[in-house]
């Protein structure tokens, strides 16, 4: 057999390593335009996002329409709580304590015995002095028949009758110094702390205890003298004391003085207060505040809507606001500066700012800000009260 002839290409052969390399190229290319894709893709939709306009969503608040009352203008001052009856009870006379008939406390009524001092040399004195003053009177009456019978002179009577005067008054001073030896209460109180023990030998003028009434009581305090043509008795006053917190005692203006101070250039003045529950005593600090009898148009706002600040205070008025591309409606905030004046209950004055009708938000101010939207809802603000009275009180 004869072998055939095989012809024989000119092309040269491709290595293997070659035809790996040029794989990876495309590979690494291919991925570079996936990448490249991704990025622009992210980058195109970011930009959109930053074109397209940061609306935040509407924050919930509670409001309050601003409104116009009649406020009494009020002067207000601070004073000292006095007992329109109150004593220290002493003793007049010195001697020996026999008895004491009072609790630490307790309350005492007009002409109680509170104590006794032993008065058995007094008793004893007393015994003698009514025995000489029998035998005078019995000498006085005899000396009266014999004169009228002439037997004895005028004289001899006028001697019997001074005997008979003079032991019934030693009588008298015996039976004075025996009830000085029992303390006795000079009028209805309360008592406080004795201050003496039974067997103790005390002098004249020893303190036993102090007895006070507590109902009604007095508040003395005083206001500059330009409010004097301004006051009068009967006006209404409202006194608040640190022991009772968030609670107002009311009392009348009882009393003016009729002078002035020439230090203070302030005058004294004194209302009556009533205290059933005996919760006032002497000495007690009080915040006092007399309500003017005229009256005069105040814009208020509860308290709770103001925002506090040291460069002003400032308020949030809710207003109606139209969306000039789309003409939707809704409610933003203007942050108001304002300048309050007095405070009453949950309320304060607003002398200069706002306008009877506008609506502000009533609570949560300090995490407002100028221009936000908001949305009402009042289904769970706070009441209000001009006079609050908490529970815990």
């Amino acid at each position: 057999m004869h072998d055939v002839a095989r012809p024989v290409s000119n092309r040269p052969m491709q290595s293997p390593p070659k035809r790996r390399r040029k794989s990876i190229v495309v590979a690494i290319a291919l991925l570079i335009a996936i990448v490249v894709f991704i990025f622009g893709t992210k980058v195109l939709q970011i930009g959109k996002m930053m074109s397209m306009p940061r609306t935040m969503p509407p924050t919930t608040v509670t409001s309050v329409s601003v409104k116009e009352e009649y406020w009494a203008p009020r002067l207000t001052a601070v004073g000292s709580v006095n007992a329109v009856q109150g004593a220290v009870v002493s003793t007049e006379l010195a001697g020996v304590v026999s008895e004491i008939n009072f609790e630490n406390g307790a309350q005492a009524k007009k002409g109680e015995v509170l104590m006794k001092l032993d008065a058995s040399q007094e008793e004893a004195l007393l015994r003698s002095a009514e025995a000489d003053a029998q035998l005078a009177k019995t000498d006085l009456e005899r000396a009266r028949d014999l004169a009228m019978k002439k037997v004895v002179s005028g004289a001899e009577f006028d001697s019997a009758q001074s005997k008979f005067t003079r032991t019934n008054a030693v009588v008298d001073q015996m039976r004075s110094n025996i009830a000085k030896k029992s303390i006795i209460a000079p009028f209805d109180g309360q008592l406080g702390i004795r201050q003496v023990n039974v067997g103790q030998m005390i002098n004249a003028g020893q303190q036993v205890v102090a007895l006070t009434a507590l109902d009604p009581m007095y508040v003395d305090f005083a206001l500059p003298e330009q409010y004097l043509s301004k006051l009068a008795k009967g006006l209404e006053v409202t006194v608040r004391a640190d022991a009772f917190p968030g609670r107002q005692f009311k009392g009348k203006l009882t009393a003016i003085n009729s002078m002035v101070d020439p230090v203070t250039r302030n005058v004294p003045l004194q209302a009556t207060l009533d205290n059933p529950e005996h919760a006032l005593h002497p000495g007690m600090f009080a915040k006092v505040e007399v309500a003017l009898a005229d009256t005069k148009k105040t814009i208020v706002v509860p308290g709770s809507a103001v925002s506090y600040a040291p460069y002003g205070d400032s308020v949030f008025v809710i207003e109606k606001q139209k969306d000039p591309k789309t003409g939707k409606e809704s409610q933003v905030l203007r942050q108001q500066f304002v300048r309050i004046g007095e405070s009453r209950g949950d309320f304060v004055a607003v002398t200069q700012g706002l306008k009877p009708g506008q609506t502000v938000v009533s609570t949560g101010v300090f995490k407002l800000r100028n221009g936000m939207g908001v949305t009402v809802n009042n289904d769970l603000a706070p009441k209000p009260q001009l006079n609050p009275k908490p529970e815990d009180t």
